[in-house]
């Protein structure tokens, strides 16, 4: 049996570039370490946010690998499993089992929106190829496909998958996910404007974004929330909330990235055909982290 136990705060990081697009490997070797020593439960490589749609297969496999030296077993790594054909995501984490990662966040296959058969498939032929912990990420706002849970309760028979990842943007979800199931699976906020709620409900952690830049806070928030200690949590997740705002965007890594320059713990180098906020998108993302940063609470009593 898959024996993984996961909760806390993970953050799905993103990939560092120089400014001619080649992986900045000792940027990232620094960002992992400032996650780490912030106190974040895991690191999640190769996401969305980590640009996966621009990393090759190989390269995807050296992001993953730069983030198993820098934890040394301190966290678990996981690596996000993102392509187009599923022989391709079997060979890919086959790999990544070869390079010694703790688990995988699967998704959709990407381009084409698969039915809930295609998709539990999918799921069941990877989870065969990886033998790895699996947490599913369920996002159908952006991937156009939904996994309800009687979905999960019919995986419920395969022992690697272990966690979710919930984005469906709807709170309830969490909830009824917990009814169908009980405690089958470890369940995730995937959605940053919705961590306060899913963690009132019973979420056992998030796959969250603004972290990246807002490591300490991000951990407070649900340090907090586990101790019930609602009125201090809310007074945090209110002044958190206009950043997190910017993660629910179609320029979710183009602001984070911003985001984290500003804050002092990265740069904005994306690869094209992404390219950095100019205009009235770029000066609404930096008044809100200006504002932020003045008015930034001392979450260090937390730790």
């Amino acid at each position: 049996m898959a024996a993984a136990k996961w909760e806390g705060v993970f953050p799905a990081v993103t990939t560092k570039f120089k400014e001619n697009e080649d992986l900045d490997h000792a940027a990232m070797e620094k960002h992992f370490n400032f996650q780490i020593d912030s106190g974040v439960h895991a690191l999640l490589t190769c996401g969305s946010l980590g640009e996966a749609s621009t990393l090759s297969f190989d390269e995807k496999l050296d992001v993953t690998k730069t983030a198993l030296n820098v934890a040394n077993g301190r966290v678990p790594v996981l690596v996000n499993v993102s392509e187009t054909r599923t022989a391709t995501a079997c060979r890919f984490v086959e790999k990544a089992h070869e390079l010694g990662v703790q688990g995988l966040m699967v998704m959709p296959s990407v381009l084409y929106a698969a039915d809930a058969r295609e998709a539990m498939d999918n799921l069941r032929v990877i989870a065969k190829a990886a033998q790895l912990p699996i947490m599913v990420y369920n996002n159908p706002v952006s991937y156009k496909v939904d996994l309800t849970p009687e979905d999960f309760k019919e995986l419920a028979d395969c022992e690697w998958i272990v966690a979710i990842k919930e984005s469906t943007d709807n709170v309830r979800r969490i909830t009824d996910l917990r009814n169908a199931v009980g405690n089958r699976y470890q369940l995730f906020m995937g959605v940053d404007d919705l961590s306060f709620e899913g963690l009132a409900v019973g979420a056992d952690g998030l796959l969250a974004g603004l972290v990246v830049a807002f490591p300490k806070e991000t951990v407070a928030l649900y340090k907090l929330m586990k101790a019930k200690r609602w009125d201090e949590a809310l007074k945090l997740y209110q002044w958190f909330m206009p950043l997190m705002h910017l993660d629910v965007s179609t320029k979710l890594v183009q602001n984070l990235k911003l985001v984290e320059q500003l804050a002092g713990v990265g740069n904005e180098n994306v690869r094209r055909p992404r390219q950095p906020l100019q205009g009235a998108d770029r000066a609404r993302v930096t008044a809100i982290v200006e504002k932020a940063l003045a008015t930034r609470p001392d979450v260090n009593q937390y730790f």
